[in-house]
């Protein structure tokens, strides 16, 4: 066995150290070890940070123990449980040095060699980077111990960390108390047990990737559904009719209420256990300046939805609407949270400037998530469900998307987005446009769509069609949510009978895709904020279309004339 084999087979997770400081030349070598490891695009993604204040490790020991707790209470198992909460599996305290191994999201911000296939390769370089600095430690004498039950969000707002920066973990160094009898901690104390060899198959055959992507059935309609639909209509039109009002004098509200009749097949429909979902998710066209905001605020915007600290969250409990945060694919590793549904496809697109957004096999996978996430609000016996949106250079995004989809020209298809000035959007629409004319692909659709598209968008667009399956009242928000109603709608045209559209946002492109789709909202307040605030405005009214039909009485039964 060489020296290297000793010492690699000799670094052990410590947990159990004595009193003796660290040397600063045993850090300092420890850490230009970690410096000397693989960093992808040599962007020096990794960040280090000592912790060597009692208070800080003080702190941080509580963020474990909250953690600890929840980790925990994970099993069911007694048994397993109480062994668990047995092992020593941090040394926070005791430790005489924290070092904290973070990295650098920002470097994602401009071109990285490297991050095209996977975003995460920048932490992937941050783990040889741990690795290295163990294996340094581990022949000095030394050693370290990984904490990673923590609640991350927590614990970079504990450390005053930018939001740039994800931490991998809080590491306790120090000289070890012991080796464990030669072996992992967690195996001497019979937890389990480390395989002797590695798993290791040689692969011989190259299976065929499938980058179709999935239809929506065909929808047909039967005969006696048809004259059932017919029936019922003629119904809701005489209820409506015969309100103790002037025919037609409320207007769209009796649209409404005439619509939500029919989707239900009833002249007295209620709206059950009504949800939104925000899906969110960052795109890679953010990067070339066509958003006021930097992708950042993606993530801080999700973790203000999950704090009840957004316009939707006021808008939602002010209405009774349950509120669903979902991340399609935003640039952050969020914490464990169970206010939040993963159903993350990758950190953000990639820039469709001069390469495709996506692959085929993420595009089909938008949909398959999208339809999983309203099949589990469906079996909630939830009729009614309104959708937005979250995700800095959306607009971009989705002013492409409806080039593509309704050839209207690009420059039409632009806006403003949420507070763009009269320069920034020139800028916006000279990127798109150079985008789209660097485009030298096929015209067929799907490819079209991955090329140009986005995560939270075409999830959003699989909603809607299983929405639609469970017979769901849909309502729509603005801009991006409407593009991907139009995704949805060219999949399966029967979706327009389901459809509400909240309101028409201040965007223009919004007034000229609902002139697309002959289609009318139901407010016009100028919003362009997105998150599905225009629904869940617009929700009271629509209350009010199924209040009249229900409650209000007719002609006959108040004795008034109808002449």
């Amino acid at each position: 066995m060489t020296y290297l084999d000793e010492i690699l087979k000799s670094r052990r997770d410590t947990r159990h150290f004595t009193k003796d400081p660290v040397p600063e030349e045993v850090i300092q070598k420890a850490l230009q070890a970690g410096h000397w490891a693989p960093s992808v695009g040599l962007t020096d993604a990794t960040k280090y940070y000592l912790i060597k204040s009692d208070s800080i490790k003080k702190a941080v020991k509580k963020l474990f123990v909250d953690f600890d707790q929840k980790a925990a209470n994970q099993t069911d198992n007694e048994s397993q449980k109480k062994a668990y909460k047995a092992l020593k599996l941090e040394a926070i305290e005791e430790a005489p040095l924290g070092l904290v191994i973070g990295y650098d999201r920002s470097v994602l911000n401009h071109f990285t060699i490297g991050t095209v296939g996977s975003n995460e390769a920048i932490k992937f370089s941050s783990v040889c980077a741990a690795q290295n600095i163990w294996l340094s430690l581990t022949e000095q004498g030394y050693s370290m111990g990984w904490i990673s039950i923590l609640n991350y969000h927590q614990f970079k707002q504990l450390l005053g960390l930018p939001d740039h920066i994800e931490p991998l973990g809080y590491f306790c160094v120090g000289k070890p108390a012991t080796n464990y009898g030669n072996q992992p901690m967690l195996q001497q104390l019979n937890w389990k047990q480390k395989t002797t060899a590695p798993f290791v198959q040689e692969i011989n055959f190259a299976n065929p990737i499938n980058t179709a992507t999935a239809k929506e059935p065909a929808n047909r309609t039967t005969n006696s559904q048809t004259n059932c639909n017919t029936a019922i209509s003629v119904a809701l039109k005489a209820k409506i009719d015969h309100k103790t009002k002037p025919k037609g004098s409320l207007g769209f509200l009796e649209d409404i209420a005439l619509q939500i009749g029919q989707i239900f097949q009833t002249t007295t429909p209620e709206i059950k256990k009504p949800h939104l979902i925000v899906f969110a998710a960052d795109h890679g066209i953010a990067e070339h300046g066509v958003s006021t905001y930097s992708q950042d605020v993606t993530q801080q915007m999700l973790t203000n939805f999950l704090a009840g600290g957004a316009a939707i969250n006021v808008f939602c409990n002010q209405h009774n609407i349950q509120l669903l945060v979902v991340d399609a694919g935003v640039n952050y590793d969020f914490g464990a949270n169970s206010n939040l549904i993963s159903a993350k496809i990758a950190k953000g697109t990639q820039s469709f400037l001069h390469g495709p957004a996506m692959s085929g096999t993420e595009l089909d996978l938008c949909f398959a998530k999208g339809a999983a996430i309203v099949a589990d609000v469906a079996k909630t016996e939830s009729n009614c469900i309104c959708f937005g949106e979250m995700g800095i250079g959306n607009t971009s995004t989705a002013s492409v998307l409806m080039h593509i989809l309704t050839k209207i020209p690009i420059k039409e298809c632009v806006g403003k987005g949420t507070g763009a000035s009269s320069e920034q959007l020139e800028h916006k629409i000279a990127i798109l446009e150079t985008a789209v004319q660097n485009y030298n692909k096929t015209d067929i659709l799907e490819q079209q769509l991955a090329y140009f598209g986005g995560f939270e968008i075409f999830q959003i667009a699989g909603a809607m069609l299983e929405a639609y399956r469970h017979n769901m009242l849909i309502v729509v928000d603005g801009f991006i949510c409407t593009v991907a109603y139009l995704i949805a709608l060219k999949q399966n045209p029967l979706l327009k009978k389901n459809a509400l559209f909240s309101h028409e946002s201040a965007e223009q492109a919004h007034k000229k895709l609902l002139d697309y789709l002959d289609a009318r909202a139901i407010l016009q307040l100028d919003l362009r904020l997105g998150e599905g605030t225009g629904c869940a405005i617009a929700f009271p009214i629509i209350e009010s279309a199924l209040a009249f039909l229900n409650k209000m009485a007719t002609f006959e039964s108040a004795n008034v004339n109808s002449k």
